[in-house]
């Protein structure tokens, strides 16, 4: 398989403007990625323009912090459905998680969850601020409450996706959900590593320049 249909080309930051919007979601008809991946302002705009392919618009939710009220996190969800979107990558509550404060961190996941419904639902687990024991710990509560995938980091925080813990969250979860890195992949060698260590997903911005390098290796 491509390389590109493990790709979610990602456009997360605050000053992206609509112009770049429009720049990542042709890229994405051209090079068929997985999805687009974006803040939910820009929803309806990307699901018009991808209307009629089978490039999916992900959308990021409690981003990047993860600390927003659980309501919050299911009115940005439901307006985000509503909208168009397909996926939703959510940011598990770091805190809660920190404070022991296992049955919130579920039923914040379950109501994003029944909120997005048949939808595919990715939780981030930002494993830059969490112990080996802490990250097992997210993998299983999320799996519980019914997500699709773990995801490694929003890429905000103060480290991104690694080799090892992207085999940590594979092995936590035996394959029974999938597993998204995410955060700092720029390199083909890069993505491949993942993907070997157990990701389905890649959430990268350099999205093109990974298929540029697929294709001059081909």
């Amino acid at each position: 398989m491509s390389i590109a249909k493990y790709i979610d080309h990602t456009i997360l930051k605050q000053d992206a403007r609509k112009e770049d919007i429009e720049r990542i979601t042709a890229e994405a008809r051209e090079y068929g990625f997985a999805s687009v991946c974006v803040n939910s302002c820009w929803v309806k705009l990307c699901h018009s323009l991808l209307e009629g392919t089978d490039v999916k618009v992900c959308i990021v939710v409690g981003f990047p912090l993860g600390a927003a009220s659980s309501e919050a996190k299911k009115a940005e969800t439901a307006a985000a459905v509503a909208d168009g979107a397909d996926e939703i990558d959510m940011v598990l509550n770091v805190g809660y998680l920190k404070s022991g404060m296992l049955k919130e961190v579920y039923e914040d996941i379950v109501a994003v969850r029944k909120t997005c419904r048949e939808k595919a639902l990715k939780v981030i687990i930002e494993t830059c601020l969490l112990t080996d024991d802490e990250k097992i710990e997210a993998c299983r509560i999320a799996e519980r409450a019914g997500a699709d995938f773990v995801k490694t980091s929003t890429g905000f925080s103060t480290g991104g996706a690694t080799v090892r813990d992207v085999a940590l969250m594979h092995d936590a979860v035996g394959g029974r959900i999938k597993v998204k890195a995410s955060g700092g992949i720029r390199t083909l060698a890069d993505a491949e590593a993942m993907i070997r260590a157990g990701a389905s997903r890649i959430g990268a911005s350099a999205g093109v320049s990974i298929v540029k390098e697929e294709d001059g290796r081909n």
